[in-house]
């Protein structure tokens, strides 16, 4: 992917928006996602309403960059200001830690609260390439907006729901309430 013109079309997406901004760092980071950190002394109004502000201009400058490079699919890319999705990441990270911990104490399946495919994914491969929790394995489940993750012991048999499965088959673990997840901005 072309980094110059990534940061380019976001300056001009900033300036066009009147949001400003002091300069536009692009890195590529391991899984082929592509960091793009804007430097604002006004972060805030780039952030706009829990993250609806840099959603929006996220969407844009993939949708602009996969129209550019002719790619079959959206790029990786992911926009952060004043390192607000990092901290998001992190949260995500944290509470996913305390729960392979119940899970552990119980032995039961617990089931995070719905959340994006990409914060999906960052769990997803957290658990996977800690190797304290090296015990623990990880599924997707539901549909949509209400897509989430089953947390569990890698031992316990995975139950593969077939169409004659009653729906309370398919997703029996524990339902965790007020876990952090609620606010997740992407």
């Amino acid at each position: 992917m072309d980094n110059k013109f990534i940061e380019s079309t976001l300056g001009q997406l900033l300036t066009f928006l009147s949001l400003p901004f002091d300069a536009i760092n692009v890195t590529e980071e391991e899984g082929g996602i592509t960091r793009v950190d804007i430097v604002s002394n006004q972060a805030s109004r780039i952030i706009g309403w829990h993250g609806e502000t840099l959603n929006g201009l996220q969407h844009l400058l993939k949708s602009i960059v996969r129209s550019k490079e002719h790619l079959e699919k959206s790029p990786f890319i992911v926009v952060d200001v004043d390192g607000y999705r990092r901290m998001q990441e992190d949260k995500v990270r944290k509470i996913a830690e305390q729960k392979a911990d119940f899970v552990r104490r119980t032995g039961s399946r617990i089931a995070l609260a719905p959340m994006s495919p990409y914060f999906r994914r960052i769990v997803h491969l957290h658990i996977a390439n800690t190797p304290t929790m090296s015990d623990l394995a990880t599924e997707s489940v539901g549909e949509g907006d209400y897509r989430q993750i089953v947390l569990r012991m890698k031992d316990e048999k995975h139950h593969v729901p077939t169409s004659n499965s009653a729906p309370s088959e398919e997703l029996s673990p524990v339902m965790a309430k007020d876990d952090g997840l609620e606010n997740l901005d992407i």
